[in-house]
């Protein structure tokens, strides 16, 4: 519902504005200029779909290939020491480790289509041991804060969304993938920050070598990047994005190895990965046209600028730089919908370029944020939970902070 109403309410401010400026400067070009931008930005939707499908075909049959080769399995098993210190709850052995592991792995290579199915199970396995079935236990808790704030080693629709809008652009020779590495770093500080608050309240140890690693690993990306001069983070900002392709190609490259060394029908299990791929860019279709219907009516009516006009004198009174402030909606409406926040986004991307500071900056806070209020109601629904106690609280805390840790990481890169 909240989705519902915030559709409503952008269209509904939006025309009123536009009502209102009408009576007060007798412009009648307000209503023709609105209606144009909702059947521009219907065309736009689907002729980034079109771009988008063959991007994500390709990546979801790769993706394919590292599940049925094992790697989703290996990474589960890496990662089980760090979950033991974190669900201190959870009884040594129980069948929730392997589920959790397995979503968080899954979440980690972008395999949403997995991730969710695994999620579910989790939250069914974590319900079992839960004393008060109608509210919240401290693992359900953890484990749904830190869905809110996962880390993500490739941005997979985000990349295929920039690659998309610079053919629509005409860009020749672009690389989508020169945001990899900082939205990868904007996904693990705000899962970091997702852990502290949660663990805050569950009085969790923090002085164990698995959650310490994850410390040793913040502090050693803060240290480098504060120690790198003006020069050196302007040539790493030039260079990220072949740094980035190296290691995504490294990467594919690995997932075919493996799966060929392991006897995997790589071939049908790409194809398979590869419909679902193309059917996930179908389903997105309809999400798009209509985010990007009420966005249209609220941009063409004035009404975002007068709110990014607000919000950038606040920046400049403040005496900070007001180029990041076009990206504030996207991450202001990623917790309450993700085709709503990928709307803004192609709005952005679309008036200011794609390869714009802006433009990367609002793909990196849409790659590193999630949608809160989704994942709560989809996970707690579905084992019947009531009371979330501080659930929201913390996941909005993780997504507020990785906004800003978002705007920090583009000037670093890209200022």
């Amino acid at each position: 519902m909240t989705l519902n109403y915030t559709w409503a309410l952008l269209i509904l401010i939006g025309f009123s504005v536009g009502v209102v400026q009408y009576f007060i400067t007798g412009n009648g070009e307000i209503f023709q200029k609105m209606l144009t931008g909702i059947f521009d930005s219907s065309k736009t939707s689907f002729e980034i779909c079109i771009g988008l499908a063959g991007v994500m075909t390709f990546w979801m049959g790769i993706m394919n290939i590292g599940k049925e080769a094992g790697i989703l399995n290996g990474l589960a098993k890496l990662l089980t020491p760090f979950f033991r210190a974190i669900y201190p709850s959870i009884p040594d052995g129980h069948k929730s480790f392997s589920s959790l592991s397995m979503n968080f792995s899954a979440n980690m290579l972008g395999l949403d289509n997995a991730a969710t199915p695994l999620g579910l199970q989790a939250m069914k396995d974590l319900q079992e041991i839960n004393q008060d079935k109608q509210t919240a236990s401290d693992a359900q808790l953890m484990f749904l804060v830190l869905n809110t704030a996962g880390v993500t080693i490739i941005p997979t629709s985000v990349i295929a969304l920039r690659q998309s809008m610079a053919m629509e652009q005409g860009l020749v020779g672009f690389n989508g993938a020169d945001i990899f590495i900082p939205t990868l770093m904007v996904t693990f500080f705000g899962f970091l920050v997702a852990f502290l608050c949660v663990a805050y309240f569950q009085k969790i140890n923090l002085l164990r070598w698995p959650i310490l690693s994850l410390f040793g690993l913040g502090i050693s990306m803060i240290f480098a990047l504060a120690n790198m001069n003006s020069s050196s983070m302007q040539n790493l900002g030039k260079s990220i994005g072949y740094i980035g392709s190296f290691i995504i190609l490294i990467m594919i490259i690995s997932f075919i190895a493996i799966g060929f060394f392991r006897r995997v029908n790589m071939y049908d299990a790409f194809v398979e990965g590869g419909r679902e791929g193309f059917n996930l860019v179908i389903s997105i279709a309809p999400y798009l046209v209509v985010m990007l219907f009420a966005v249209s009516v609220f941009r063409t009516s004035g009404c975002l600028e007068y709110l990014m006009n607000a919000i950038r004198a606040i920046v400049a009174l403040m005496g900070l730089d007001t180029r990041f402030v076009e990206a504030v909606p996207v991450g202001l409406m990623k917790p309450l919908s993700g085709s709503g926040a990928r709307g803004i986004l192609v709005d952005v991307m679309k008036a200011n370029g794609v390869d714009s500071f802006v433009s990367k900056v609002a793909c990196i806070v849409q790659g590193g944020t999630e949608m809160t209020f989704y994942i709560l109601a989809v996970y707690f629904g579905s084992v019947g939970i009531k009371n979330s106690r501080y659930a929201l609280f913390c996941g909005l805390v993780a997504d507020f902070a990785a906004l800003i840790i978002a705007i920090f990481i583009g000037y670093a890169f890209w200022g």
